[in-house]
């Protein structure tokens, strides 16, 4: 029997976390042909999604894929993210959440079995007297010219990796 990922059902819990403690939860996505997004919105290949209840119409978080509808400049557009896609969610009120490894191979349609299932790394937002050494993967953050400081307000957050 073909092992099952456990990065849906993280998205699921991380997800209802969020919910529960009244936190929006936000969808970090590497896009490709297999995404649904509004392409002018992406920027270096990524894009981050709210997908709180009142930013969405229909959401479905299934094991393949993340489904709604959601306005973009007052236009409804339907959403389609495959969940080998999605590279964080995560909390936009405090940064934490989970960071997801996504290698071009999971990306394809036809990935290699196994290869989505790599394991998921809690992350939270390093504060700005936080050590953000080399283990702090990048959200598509804004450049800032030196790493050490804190996203600016209105930037996208920084993910820094628990161990």
């Amino acid at each position: 029997m073909a092992d099952i990922s456990t990065k849906p059902y993280m998205l699921r819990a991380i997800y209802e976390w969020c919910t529960d403690s009244g936190f929006t939860p936000y969808l970090a996505v590497k896009v490709d042909a297999t995404t649904t997004v509004p392409r002018e919105y992406v920027k270096k290949g990524e894009i981050v999604l709210n997908i709180s209840f009142g930013a969405t119409s229909g959401l479905k978080m299934d094991n393949d894929a993340v489904r709604f509808h959601a306005r973009f400049g007052g236009v409804s557009r339907e959403i389609y993210v495959p969940v080998h896609n999605v590279l964080a969610i995560y909390a936009n009120e405090n940064g934490q959440g989970m960071a997801f490894d996504v290698t071009d191979a999971a990306a394809e349609p036809n990935a290699v079995a196994g290869v989505e299932n790599a394991a998921p790394t809690l992350a939270s937002v390093p504060s700005s007297s936080a050590d953000t050494g080399s283990a702090v993967p990048k959200v598509s953050a804004a450049p800032t010219g030196n790493d050490d400081e804190p996203p600016k307000k209105g930037g996208r957050p920084t993910l820094t990796v628990i161990k």
